[in-house]
């Protein structure tokens, strides 16, 4: 108790200190106030401790009353505890499985055996009842959408929807990206159906100007040698798309979509060197054909033949 009662004085002279501080002390206000706090905080700490102390003290003074018997009492009691959660827990898995305990598997015995070998009467669990009945009844209600009114569709019936939706999509797919195409992606090709589509558009479009076979009549002969605005894919691409508006050849960047800008520019390809009926005569300037492999022109006027 020594130590407590020599804190206990520091405590009380540093607190009661500064009252009789005179003016020429050493020491300022400000230090003896924080000496004071330093003072009342180790104070609080001595009572905590002293606390804990009395806290160990009480503990031991219980040991040596309850002897070694208490403690025991106490284990006997927590294992007691976790035998009949035990015992809870087994009861609520042998209510969910319809089973008994083995203290009543007497009672379910079945009175005949096979060597010796005896079969308990254990009922079938309820939840595996009610699942087999679920089961019953899903299959009754298949059978009478999918088979009886049809309401569903069978496997096959939905591999055809499913593959005629992707159709549709790979459609839209493949229409959104051809209508990427500008003058500085168009490609030259002579597929058939590329071209079939353009000459379809440069009937409608462009044949009240160019003719019907391209020859010309207000527009340019479009079939022969000589060009006004360039003869490669990508010239005629940007001629149809923006037009020449000094010369009356209307733009149909707003009226075509970039894909049949493209077909009609590889239609307008396809004509050269068809030599149709009463050409207008030559404007322009003269070009070689260069556009293209040999292999590709050739391909080219075979198909132009076959669309016309």
């Amino acid at each position: 108790m020594k130590p407590i009662r020599l804190i206990f004085l520091s405590f009380f002279v540093l607190t009661i200190a500064p009252a009789y501080a005179e003016d020429g002390s050493l020491l300022s206000g400000e230090t003896m106030n924080y000496i004071g706090y330093g003072a009342i905080m180790l104070a609080l700490i001595t009572l905590v401790v002293a606390m804990y102390v009395v806290l160990k003290a009480f503990r031991v003074v219980a040991k040596i009353l309850l002897g070694p018997e208490g403690l025991e009492e106490k284990k006997v009691d927590k294992v007691v505890l976790k035998a009949d959660k035990k015992a809870a827990r087994a009861e609520r898995i042998n209510k969910m499985f319809s089973l008994k305990p083995l203290s009543e598997e007497k009672t379910i015995l079945i009175e005949h055996d096979y060597d010796g070998i005896q079969e308990l009467d254990n009922p079938t669990p309820a939840w595996f009842m009610y699942l087999f009945y679920v089961t019953i009844a899903f299959g009754i209600g298949y059978l009478l959408i999918y088979h009886v009114f049809g309401v569903g569709q069978l496997q096959d019936a939905e591999y055809r929807t499913e593959m005629a939706v992707a159709a549709k999509q790979k459609a839209a797919f493949l229409a959104k990206s051809a209508n990427k195409v500008d003058e500085n992606t168009v490609k030259l090709t002579t597929d058939a159906s590329v071209l079939a589509a353009g000459k379809s558009i440069f009937q409608e479009r462009c044949a009240a100007c160019h003719g019907n076979n391209g020859q010309g009549m207000v527009g340019p002969n479009l079939t022969d040698d000589y060009w006004l605005h360039g003869n490669k894919i990508s010239d005629v691409f940007k001629t149809i798309e923006y037009g020449v508006q000094s010369k009356g050849m209307p733009t149909w960047e707003s009226q075509l979509t970039p894909k049949q800008i493209s077909d009609v520019a590889n239609y307008v390809k396809s004509l050269h060197g068809s030599n149709p009926a009463n050409p207008k005569e030559p404007q322009g300037t003269k070009m070689a054909d260069n556009d293209g492999s040999a292999s590709d022109k050739e391909a080219k006027a075979k198909t132009a033949m076959v669309v016309k």
